[in-house]
């Protein structure tokens, strides 16, 4: 199973894509989509939008997995990230790839096995996960094959149910 994990945002949106079934994983390939401050949203969205399409026609995923959107304290951040989170979120569906969401709990727990794990306990375990000898740069991109990951593992406990 190849999955395309997505860390949506405006600024930054991470990706990855994992290939596995579920105890042998790997990374084949990560990264983040940037588009610079100060552009207008309209033009930041079509650059998420293009580059999240390129992808997928390069990589070729099977599905997709995308963090849904954590209602944080500061409603305009959230705000910024569920634009990004609909760019990314009609790329993968023209795309037709299935696409399922989780909670930023949910993907804590498939990779630490705890819901309150932090950024560098998460980092390690992708790292570890993974195989890799240095923790995926930057944040976003550990973050979206953490997605990826907490995907595969997901839908292979669906096959057992």
């Amino acid at each position: 199973m190849r999955v395309l994990g997505v860390d949506p945002g405006t600024a930054i949106t991470g990706w990855g894509v994992v290939e596995g079934d579920g105890d042998a994983l790997q990374m084949i390939a990560g990264g983040v989509i940037t588009t610079p401050a100060g552009t207008p949203l309209p033009q930041r969205l079509q650059v998420i939008y293009r580059e999240l399409t390129q992808l997928i026609e390069q990589w070729r995923p099977e599905s997709a997995a995308i963090e849904e959107l954590f209602f944080s304290k500061n409603a305009k951040t959230a705000l910024a990230v569920g634009h990004g989170r609909g760019a990314a979120m009609l790329a993968l569906a023209n795309a037709g790839l299935p696409i399922t969401e989780y909670k930023p709990l949910e993907v804590k727990q498939a990779i630490t096995g705890h819901g309150g794990a932090d950024k560098v306990q998460m980092q390690h375990m992708v790292k570890l996960l993974l195989q890799l000898d240095d923790i995926p740069r930057p944040d976003d991109a550990a973050d979206a094959l953490a997605i990826a990951i907490c995907h595969v593992h997901s839908a292979r406990l669906r096959l057992l149910e």
